[in-house]
């Protein structure tokens, strides 16, 4: 549902499989977005999620922009 504004500027911050992402780092974060799974894996690799997340934030601007 994440819909990100073309006049803004994101930093995005990828946590590890085990621990996720640091209290210290959330203090510093708007909004956390959570990849939905189906199935039964449990985590996704950081590299997957990374695709995952870049693909889907392009994809959204490139669609505010036409």
């Amino acid at each position: 549902e994440f819909m990100p504004l073309t006049n803004k500027k994101y930093a995005l911050i990828f946590g590890n499989e085990v621990e996720g992402v640091s209290d210290f780092a959330m203090q510093y974060c708007d909004t956390c977005l959570e990849i939905p799974q189906f199935g039964t894996k449990h985590s996704l690799n950081v590299a997957v999620s990374a695709g995952i997340v870049a693909w889907d934030y392009m994809s959204k601007v490139i669609k505010n922009l036409t």
